[in-house]
């Protein structure tokens, strides 16, 4: 027979602990001997480590009383269950523990292969960082949101950047970032895009979010804040498209 102390020490929690699995009714708590001290044995220690095992599976003190009581096929189920939810844990945390690392390494989530070929390939067409660099963020902020859409969405966009001429009306949208608002160099960009718009698309819509998202109202907020051509731009291709 042992002491409390003892039994903590073998078992490897605190006295505490196992004064708060007694109070719980997890632990049966043994009589004293002559001097008034708690004495422990063996199978104490062997439920110690069970209870142990289970709490620091997460499973919650409640549920450890109930399957204190149940059948050893009861048991055994809750078992398989508990390490179910044990190895999706896992996979959860080694999923964040990969992004946690890209983070580290200035990459804040994962891209497909083919978008990052497309960022390359805008930095060869002769796109300035800034854009490459915007470029980036606003398809992270997609795929993480909306990964199922993102990839139609990103196809739309590369398949348009392999059009020469539209490709040019994109670098010219690009390099609309530092002229002034009121440069009349942005109203003929304004209506070029809208022409292109509706000539590859005819009445059709081009392809987009939800309609309930904000992702699109938050991006175009972004690229609107970064240059105040760019955001009379945009009003302009709205307003034509609208009409």
């Amino acid at each position: 027979m042992i002491t409390i102390g003892q039994l903590a020490k073998y078992v490897g929690v605190s006295i505490k602990t196992i004064r708060v699995y007694h109070d719980k009714g997890l632990l049966p708590e043994p009589d004293r001997d002559a001097s008034g001290y708690r004495r422990y044995g063996a199978k104490d220690a062997i439920d110690l480590i069970k209870i142990r095992t289970l709490a620091e599976s997460g499973v919650p003190l409640a549920r450890i009383r109930d399957l204190r009581s149940a059948s050893d096929e009861e048991f055994q189920e809750a078992l398989h269950e508990i390490d179910d939810d044990l190895t999706a844990r896992i996979h959860g945390l080694r999923a964040t523990q990969r992004r946690l690392r890209q983070l580290a390494a200035g990459q804040p989530a994962p891209l497909p292969i083919e978008v990052g070929a497309h960022l390359e390939d805008l930095a060869r067409w002769g796109f300035t960082p800034r854009w490459v660099d915007l470029q980036r963020d606003l398809w992270i902020l997609v795929f993480a949101t909306h990964p199922e859409q993102a990839i139609t969405l990103f196809h739309d966009q590369a398949e348009a950047l392999a059009d020469p001429v539209l490709r040019r009306l994109f670098l010219d949208y690009d390099q609309a970032h530092d002229l002034d608002a009121d440069d009349p160099r942005i109203d003929d960009l304004a209506r070029r895009i809208t022409e292109a718009t509706r000539d590859r698309y005819g009445p059709d819509e081009p392809p987009q979010l939800d309609a309930a998202s904000e992702i699109p109202a938050l991006i175009q907020g972004t690229v609107n804040a970064s240059s105040p051509a760019w955001q009379r731009l945009d009003t302009l291709i709205r307003a034509h498209l609208d009409a």
